[in-house]
């Protein structure tokens, strides 16, 4: 595959295969909601519990691919798992927020509420929001701020980690929040979302960069002072290169050195293969030398926010990330599935094929058809 026509082929892989075999095989068509995982043969797993970020990522999938004209039908699936997860996720105990956990019936199996879980139900809904202004999305993504304001939000700054709140805090939800409150601005052109990733933005500046040593954080205490050793997971400080680009886009804040840092810093964490390993430390010492696929989308979305950018030889190394995804993760014997994990001598750790990695893929090919394409 010549580099310069993975972005055109990718496009292809998507539309015809991975978001017809996720729309039909991958819904229940008998409980309604969005399957978990597929088998190996690409069977539904039917019995597997069902996560509520899982269930938030594959509505955003599916608005998203009907927003860009590559599934019109993508629009009625977005709004069926939105039907779902609204009367089965939302307050079925009469509590504010989402549960954290259902069963394949609908019944509830976790009710904790998530603050991950929440950013990508507010991704979503932005998602959502962004086809046709529904005001009863407006109003679900009102409610859910006021639900991050009165329960989430900690004195510390930025959000604890649920309801009940626990420790060790992470970066993770605040990274998903930041990055659903920059698509409810683009969504909702309402300056307050401008605002919120601002805060989040500052969080990230005073407490989860380190700029001595230019890696990303992942685990706190309360204050967010670090726990050491600090953990470093390369995947995460190539998402954000992508976040701050589209945080810069929406408010002129100019997030350059920080792109360039986080970028250089992740890619200290590669193997011989070139791909993302899953772990490593503060000092570039790699821990875990597994990898996932979703590293993979997150530092071809970061090549593809310095392209834009101009930064000179970035859609090159776009293009090259991208067919390593394609040929190492994407090639799988389903048609519109793909492999998980591989361990360091490259066999497959992972025999299921999760949904959750949809949202990575997806996001990846439709930045790369927005600015390479």
């Amino acid at each position: 595959m010549p580099d310069n026509q993975v972005v055109s082929s990718l496009k292809l892989q998507l539309i015809d295969h991975a978001l017809p075999l996720w729309s039909i095989e991958g819904w229940d068509q008998d409980n309604g909601g969005f399957i978990e995982r597929l088998d190996i043969s690409g069977c539904a797993d039917r019995n597997a519990p069902r996560r509520v970020r899982v269930q938030a990522r594959q509505i955003y999938c599916y608005a998203k691919a009907a927003q860009l004209g590559w599934y019109p039908q993508g629009a009625e699936i977005a709004r069926k798992g939105l039907e779902y997860l609204l009367a089965k996720a939302k307050s079925p105990d009469g509590k504010p927020g989402f549960v954290h956990l259902l069963a394949p019936d609908g019944s509830v199996l976790n009710p904790v509420r998530d603050t991950y879980d929440h950013a990508f139900v507010l991704l979503a809904f932005a998602a959502l929001y962004q086809l046709d202004q529904d005001p009863q999305i407006r109003a679900e993504i009102d409610s859910l701020m006021v639900f991050f304001d009165s329960e989430l939000r900690s004195p510390d700054g930025g959000y604890a980690e649920g309801v009940p709140a626990s420790l060790p805090r992470r970066q993770n939800p605040q990274m998903h929040l930041f990055e659903a409150l920059i698509a409810c601005f683009d969504a909702t052109h309402d300056q307050a979302f401008q605002a919120r990733a601002g805060d989040l933005f500052g969080l990230f500046i005073a407490s989860l960069y380190d700029g001595k040593k230019q890696v990303l954080g992942e685990y706190f205490e309360q204050d967010w002072s670090r726990i050491e050793p600090v953990s470093v997971e390369p995947g995460h400080q190539a998402e954000w290169v992508w976040l701050l680009k589209g945080f810069e886009r929406i408010t002129g804040c100019p997030t350059k050195r920080h792109r360039g840092e986080l970028l250089a810093s992740a890619l200290r964490f590669r193997d011989a293969t070139g791909c993302l390993v899953d772990e490593g430390d503060a000092e570039g010492r790699i821990h875990k030398a597994s990898r996932r696929c979703w590293p993979q989308t997150e530092v071809a979305k970061a090549w593809i926010a310095q392209a834009e950018a101009g930064e000179a030889g970035a859609a090159d190394e776009a293009r090259a990330a991208l067919v390593r995804l394609q040929t190492l993760y994407l090639s799988h014997p389903v048609k519109g599935g793909w492999y998980d994990q591989f361990d360091a001598e490259g066999r497959s750790l992972v025999e299921a094929i999760p949904a959750s990695s949809f949202y990575h893929v997806l996001c990846a090919v439709a930045e790369a058809d927005r600015v390479l394409g």
